[in-house]
């Protein structure tokens, strides 16, 4: 796995990247394999995303893993995801360490058993002071959990009388989600030939760039990753200002 670089000399290369992994099980329908079998493969294409990251110098890459809603897929392929998370974290934490990535994993995580909280707690202790890419995994996670616990923290402030309703802002509810401390995505991909972004980071995405592909999250690999980057430069991100403002504006700092 190649190590992350903390600094990105492109001005066109996001910052952070976000991803929803999809057609893993597709991916095992079309060779006749159990669904199992395509989240393992997926895990590959997870190896190589965080190794084109750190060649491409994105800051912060998060992976959506397994929303609230993934509780409703039949039970034995809940049990099985439930092991391969289990297993990636004692197999492939020390190899983050080691190349200086740091991990978090975001969502509530009070669904999961006992013995993968602790790991959790383990695998964000172990790498919590490493300075190349944040990897950010989404696991139990939904957008409007995220919002709706933030908003959670504000009403209990507002009953406490530490803070007005009228106070309330965009500023304090994004404070209170998930990725506060980090940058916005500047570029969603994902995988699967689906084009929605079923409840992930919701208030995040607001001005994110989207990117779809056909190809099943397997079948990404280093050179998918790039060809996304590259649509991602060929953009022009307004933020509301009009193209001229914003080509004047690159002119005056090139």
């Amino acid at each position: 796995m190649a190590k992350a670089n903390t600094q990105t000399s492109n001005p066109d290369t996001p910052r952070h990247v976000a991803i929803i992994m999809d057609g893993n099980g597709r991916w095992a329908r079309r060779r006749h394999l159990p669904r199992f079998a395509g989240h393992r493969a997926g895990l590959e294409s997870v190896r190589k995303t965080i190794r084109a990251c750190g060649e491409q110098g994105v800051e912060v890459l998060t992976l959506f893993a397994f929303s609230s809603e993934n509780w409703r897929r039949p039970k034995e392929e809940v049990g099985l995801l439930m092991n391969l998370f289990l297993n990636a974290l004692d197999k492939e934490v020390g190899k983050l360490h080691e190349n200086n990535i740091r991990l978090r994993i975001i969502g509530d995580i009070t669904a999961f058993s006992s013995e993968i909280q602790q790991r959790i707690v383990d695998a964000e202790r172990l790498t919590c002071n490493n300075t190349a890419l944040q990897l950010n995994i989404a696991a139990n996670f939904g957008g409007r959990w995220d919002i709706a616990q933030s908003c959670r923290q504000l009403a209990a402030r507002v009953a406490k009388g530490e803070l007005s309703a009228e106070a309330i802002t965009p500023e304090l509810i994004h404070q209170g989600l998930s990725l506060a401390a980090l940058p916005e995505p500047d570029l969603f991909i994902r995988s699967g030939g689906e084009q929605r972004i079923s409840n992930f980071l919701l208030w995040q995405l607001a001005y994110t760039e989207l990117y779809f592909t056909d190809l099943l999250w397997p079948e990404f690999d280093e050179a998918a990753f790039n060809e996304a980057l590259l649509s991602f430069a060929r953009r022009q991100r307004r933020f509301g200002r009009t193209g001229e403002q914003v080509e004047a504006e690159r002119i005056t700092h090139a």
